[in-house]
């Protein structure tokens, strides 16, 4: 009785946390259901550790299909919650105007998604405007723009559902940022400076104002003209805002808003030389184009006063709110934008939908489906605490999308051939295509005394009698045993006969090949299904086999 309290539990502890059951947690629902054994807590221990050792053995999905058998009341779901209520924008005056404003060095990722689904959930309710700012400044030789970037980008917020209003790229916008940093620099707010990087973080960091800080405004104005005309080579000279030197924060004294970059651009080739920084191009935009509200992480706070700064300088007097939201860091996932196109170039990635991207396109062609993270990321809210998450949670919601229309197939991965001695003349079986869905019907599988198991099955149940699910029983070996056709209190197997090649492309890049029954070939690329006892894939390519891409387990 004590075994099977602790399967149960141990079965429900390992489907709630990714196939990993706990045995301490095992003995406190044990304990809780039967108070009788609270006297022998301590000599349940090693009995409660042998069984939970032996369910964590087995997959996630053969964890759930033995739950489902011994105690499917434990499977329940809870009840559907309301979808979460973000507060409300502060100071709304009209029509909300708000932007995303990506750096096109790659495509967006899964953390890309909360700015933009934020953004997008506040234009929404208050029924305002959604700008697509390309913030396509000249960027760094560390972390160069990217072409095919713009793209990139476009189709992800396609794919997310983000209906944006207006798309606007920054290196269309040079005049207004040169016209903008004409009244600056008259204004006295800004100068040219010509010292060398490294003396110019010195001072910063010591507090100390460079020489060419007390320059007039006339003299800097026809520094700045000489910049434009290129009188200084790249590296020789910069802009920077006038700022308290001796501010608490060193980053924040006299800050760079302009140099000069000589590499080409992909959009304007060679026709600008002297280019903005984010903040001065954001406070121009963030101005001109009218954004009332500013969404941002909480490490972007010294950017706020960045743009106040300019602010104060050009005279503007209507401002945007700036909101912030804690870091939301998710575990076992690598987001480095300049390390995706690297490891691309160099041949350790497929590409940017190659699963180890987390990109959006690779999100979306594993079959994650984009109202899952919408429900996912929008339940983080926009609040300061921080949050670190695993990608379980993003799988639990996806599930609850999938998991009622995703039909269900046979796949047998490093498959075993076994003959089947004894059995009867059968020729064919009839599974339902969705359990949960006997309306939808059954499929039809063509059986034979050749069939092929998974090897892992094979090797585990050998010599015992095991059932082929929803064919028949056997005594498992090369040579199998038929023994009935009757439904047993015995293992369950995937198996099957007439097969198509698969292979199945894994969140790490793995490869898991093995054969899937002959339906599949009647899949439509794009279609997301439930190989039993294996998991939700996306089918990517069907040609003399099939090739798809795991979601999840």
């Amino acid at each position: 009785m004590v075994r099977e309290l602790a399967r149960k539990y141990a079965l429900q502890n390992a489907v709630q946390h990714d196939g990993k059951a706990n045995a301490k947690a095992v003995i406190g629902r044990m304990l809780a259901e039967d108070a009788t054994l609270r006297a022998r807590a301590k000599e349940l221990s090693p009995t409660v550790e042998e069984v939970v050792a032996d369910v964590n053995r087995l997959s996630l999905g053969a964890q759930r299909e033995e739950l489902e058998r011994i105690a499917p009341e434990l499977l329940a779901r809870k009840p559907e919650t309301k979808p979460h209520e973000l507060p409300e924008l502060p100071n709304v005056r009209g029509t909300v105007v708000m932007r995303f404003a990506p750096y096109p060095s790659g495509p967006l990722h899964i953390g890309h998604a909360r700015a933009v689904l934020l953004n997008d959930y506040n234009v929404r309710r208050y029924g305002g405007k959604f700008i697509l700012a390309y913030d396509d400044t000249i960027g760094s030789e560390e972390k160069p723009l990217m072409p095919e970037a713009y793209d990139l980008i476009a189709e992800g917020m396609e794919w997310l559902g983000a209906e944006v209003h207006e798309v606007i790229y920054k290196s269309d916008r040079m005049p207004a940022f040169y016209q903008q940093a004409d009244l600056l620099i008259a204004r006295g707010g800004a100068y040219v400076c010509e010292c060398a990087s490294q003396e110019l973080r010195a001072n910063r960091e010591k507090g100390v104002a460079c020489a060419h800080r007390g320059r007039t405004p006339d003299e800097n104005v026809e520094l700045w003209r000489r910049m434009l005309d290129g009188g200084y080579g790249e590296g020789e000279a910069v802009v920077r805002l006038k700022t308290d030197m001796r501010h608490p924060n060193p980053a924040f004294r006299d800050r760079v808003l302009f140099r000069i970059s000589e590499r080409e651009h992909p959009r304007v080739g060679t026709r600008y030389r002297v280019w903005p920084l984010l903040e001065f191009s954001w406070a121009v935009d963030d101005h001109l184009l009218g954004v009332t509200h500013v969404l941002r992480g909480k490490d972007l706070v010294m950017e706020d006063e960045m743009e106040k700064a300019i602010w104060d300088y050009l005279g503007v007097q209507r401002r945007p709110e700036f909101i912030h939201y804690g870091f939301l860091f998710f575990k076992e996932m690598d987001l480095s934008k300049s390390k995706l196109a690297k490891d691309i170039r160099e041949g350790r990635l497929s590409g940017v939908d190659d699963p180890r991207t987390w990109s959006l396109q690779s999100l979306r062609r594993r079959g994650i489906r984009r109202e899952a993270l919408r429900t996912f990321i929008l339940s983080f809210g926009m609040s300061l605490t921080d949050v670190e998450v695993s990608a379980e949670n993003l799988y639990a919601e996806n599930r609850k999308v999938i998991d009622p229309v995703a039909n269900r197939f046979f796949f047998v991965p490093d498959p075993v051939r076994i003959a089947i001695e004894g059995l009867p003349d059968i020729r064919e079986v009839h599974p339902p295509v969705h359990p949960d869905f006997p309306e939808r019907g059954t499929r039809t599988l063509a059986v034979s005394p050749t069939a092929y198991v998974p090897r892992v099955d094979y090797l585990a149940f050998r010599n015992e009698e095991i059932r082929l699910k929803d064919f028949c029983n056997v005594v498992l070996d090369e040579r199998a045993r038929f023994t009935g056709r009757g439904v047993k209190d015995i293992p369950k197997i995937q198996w099957v006969c007439e097969a198509v090649p698969m292979r199945v492309v894994m969140p790490d890049g793995a490869v898991t090949e093995g054969l899937a029954e002959a339906n599949l070939r009647a899949a439509r690329i794009g279609d997301v299904v439930q190989l039993e006892r294996f998991g939700f894939v996306r089918i990517d390519a069907i040609d003399g086999g099939i090739t798809a891409y795991l979601a999840h387990r």
